[in-house]
């Protein structure tokens, strides 16, 4: 399986201090032209891009529609089954929410499953901790930043070696939301409200992406949940009427702020909008769906091929209580077995984001450990066992000179309808959480790679 260790260090050997320093000043000029920033940082402050062989990116593609099919079927079963959304420690408000008829047959129109990619020992290992089922950001980021890779000196001489394709996925995007509004029962094209707090970092990325729609005849507007008015039979923004809702607002902050019996819910129960992920998408955006994965107790509802995925490509993951259970087929008593093994486990909060209240059982005292274990037997929490972290070189300006640097890297797919994957999101950093929402790291485009005969 073809590497592409050879082509960094081809495109690493084309760097010198002049080369760098003018490709990162005419780089950060097209950053801010492109609104390419997360609230004042920069989206990226490095000069590589992340790149696939055609045969390692088929791989992920493969594996990942793989463990897809596995999410489906735990998602329809949860959605019938009450036990099995018990073991999601859903809210109150969710139970409710989540009943509402959608109208389309995918939840998650879009969806990103995030992983760390890793070679070993020759062989490929793909490992997902989070399935961001609810509302997946940075495709329109993506896009923007794989154009501005395009125009730099670096990329230009690169691909005297290499053919270098990206992968666009605001297409794919407005056609999977186009095919929701269709199969609702729309008939004209929709006019489209992306819905998010306004204050919020991902402001431009917003703006990126309604200026997409527009270019392809969707009249589109940035919207507050607040200045939603439903009136007439309709959703509006002034005097722009909304038929479809891109929800980026997460659901949680949605009915925190404003109550259950808010402008949105009020018009989907009436069938007065369409919206774009479903309030039920978040059913497997929950940290404990991984839990209800690759918990033994659950393997029934999955076929031999997708426990085999299962196992290859979801981590260890309980709900954590009081309970037996076991640990790749050791029993365990859970609690002081996370107790014991926290060089090993992962902590996290079934319903954060952006890595909020995450503790890395190897970067932690064991006083914090411990206070976490106590913290999540009241609050829901699922410990997940520790995968290895991907790694790569990646060359940035110090001191107006060339600097290559190890990063750590991850590799994050996006789907659409639930089933097929094209494009990826790819974070790194110097630290071990890999979330640009969190303050740290940098986000790189995706290319996949062939080398010129």
């Amino acid at each position: 399986m073809l590497t592409t260790r050879e082509a960094v260090e081809v495109y690493h050997g084309l760097l010198n201090d002049q080369l760098v320093a003018d490709s990162f000043g005419k780089f950060n000029r097209s950053l801010r032209a492109r609104r390419l920033y997360f609230g004042e940082r920069p989206l990226c402050t490095v000069l590589r891009p992340q790149f696939y062989s055609k045969e390692l990116w088929a791989y992920i593609v493969h594996e990942t529609e793989t463990v897809l099919k596995a999410f489906w079927k735990a998602h329809a079963a949860c959605m019938t089954n009450a036990d099995l959304r018990a073991q999601l420690d859903l809210e109150p408000y969710e139970e409710e929410l989540f009943s509402l008829d959608i109208g389309y047959e995918a939840p998650w129109s879009t969806a990103r499953l995030d992983s760390f990619f890793t070679i070993e020992n020759n062989q490929p290992s793909l490992r997902f901790v989070e399935y961001n089922a609810e509302t997946p950001a940075g495709m329109s980021y993506a896009d923007e930043l794989a154009s501005a890779f395009m125009e730099l000196e670096p990329i230009k001489q690169f691909q005297q070696h290499y053919h270098i394709h990206s992968m666009p996925v605001q297409q794919d995007l407005l056609a999977a939301l186009l095919e929701a509004w269709r199969q609702w029962g729309g008939t004209t094209t929709p006019q489209i409200g992306i819905i998010d707090w306004q204050d919020l970092p991902t402001h431009n990325e917003h703006q990126i992406c309604r200026d997409y729609f527009m270019a392809h005849g969707c009249k589109t507007i940035l919207a507050d949940p607040h200045e939603l008015e439903y009136r007439n039979g309709h959703l509006w923004v002034n005097d722009f009427r909304v038929d479809f809702i891109y929800k980026r607002v997460l659901c949680s902050e949605l009915i925190e702020k404003m109550g259950l019996d808010n402008t949105i819910v009020r018009a989907l129960k009436d069938r007065a909008v369409c919206m774009s992920n479903a309030f039920s998408a978040k059913l497997m955006a929950k940290k404990a769906s991984f839990a209800v994965m690759s918990d033994e107790q659950n393997h029934y509802l999955f076929t031999s091929e997708e426990i085999t995925a299962i196992d290859a490509h979801i981590p260890w993951t309980r709900r954590v209580s009081e309970r037996k259970t076991y640990f790749h087929e050791q029993a365990i008593d859970l609690v002081p077995f996370i107790a014991d093994n926290r060089d090993k486990l992962v902590l996290k909060p079934n319903d954060e984001y952006g890595g909020s209240g995450v503790v890395l059982g190897w970067e932690a005292d064991s006083e914090t450990w411990n206070a976490t274990i106590q913290k999540a037997l009241y609050t829901p929490f699922v410990v997940q066992e520790r995968v290895s972290i991907g790694q790569g070189e990646y060359p940035y300006l110090e001191d107006d000179k060339l600097a290559i640097r190890q990063r750590m890297v991850d590799s994050d797919p996006y789907i659409f309808h639930g089933r097929r994957v094209n494009g990826c999101l790819t974070r790194i950093s110097s630290q071990s959480l890999l979330n640009v929402t969190a303050g740290g790291g940098s986000v790189i485009p995706t290319f996949i790679i062939e080398k010129k005969n």
